[in-house]
């Protein structure tokens, strides 16, 4: 399958502002590029890549006044398999996990563990360890929210959405993240392209999406806490422990988001 890729981001600066951009596709899928992974800006502005210290591609650049277009299009190769359930996949102690897991048992400006540990060991200690625990967690969330692009906010944690009850991908995936963490089960959260592929069309398609994954019998396994089922077509952009180590852009002084444009979709015809 391949799949094709894409935004435009506009924003307005009104003097010169350094910027650091997450968007492009992620090292881990960057083989799979058909096309180039390079970002144009309208103005032509230099955007000089790094990697994070979650191993995620960014770029720094320095937005002239006035308004900056940031543009990509590309083709992805894409297996067209949903993603993979293993539900004999087991939970690993926390004494024999590796050392790089413990950082997602942790929490995060987003995830807090402390406000909702009670909680998830009233809901989850009895479920089975591993996929089954996982899955649990995930049906939990899944139907604890209501889902709206209007419940979106940039401020709200793990433990506001589950007062809430409501909220968008992120909210999903940082509860989900939350409760796994709590049950000792090391966590991290996933940002990236996902769009309507074999699933029936929805009125507000998700193209840029969030969900998270788990460690478990030592593979790191993708769930969605708000499709809740497995999803083709995962385009990944960023890891991090939270939203706030993945965001699109980070301003170093004053912007505004002027336009913002999404798209992914499936390439039927393609040889």
């Amino acid at each position: 399958m391949k799949i094709k890729i894409g935004f435009e981001i506009a924003f307005e600066a009104p003097q010169p502002t350094p910027m650091v951009i997450l968007l492009n596709v992620h090292p881990s899928r960057q083989s799979d590029l058909l096309t180039s992974n390079q970002i144009a800006t309208s103005p032509s502005v230099p955007i000089r890549p790094y990697h994070d210290s979650f191993g995620n591609e960014c770029g720094r650049l320095f937005l002239p006044p006035g308004r900056t277009v940031l543009s990509y299009s590309g083709i992805v190769r894409d297996t067209g398999q949903p993603d993979p359930v293993t539900p004999s996949a087991q939970q690993i102690a926390v004494q024999d996990l590796p050392d790089q897991c413990i950082l997602y048992l942790l929490p995060s400006r987003y995830c807090e563990t402390d406000r909702l540990m009670q909680l998830a060991w009233s809901l989850f200690k009895d479920t089975p360890l591993g996929w089954p625990r996982v899955q649990a967690i995930c049906d939990y969330v899944h139907n604890h929210l209501t889902f709206g692009y209007q419940f979106a906010a940039p401020t709200k944690s793990a433990h506001d959405v589950h007062d809430e009850r409501r909220g968008v991908c992120r909210d999903f995936a940082h509860l989900a993240v939350t409760l796994c963490r709590c049950m000792n089960i090391p966590a991290r959260y996933c940002t990236g392209y996902l769009g309507d592929i074999g699933v029936p069309p929805e009125d507000t398609p998700m193209d840029y999406s969030a969900w998270f994954e788990v460690y478990l019998s030592g593979i790191w396994y993708t769930f969605d806490a708000r499709h809740n089922v497995p999803r083709i077509g995962r385009i990944l952009v960023g890891r991090g422990r939270d939203a706030a180590d993945v965001p699109l852009s980070t301003s170093f002084g004053q912007t505004t988001l002027t336009d913002f444009k999404v798209y992914t979709d499936e390439l039927r015809d393609a040889l």
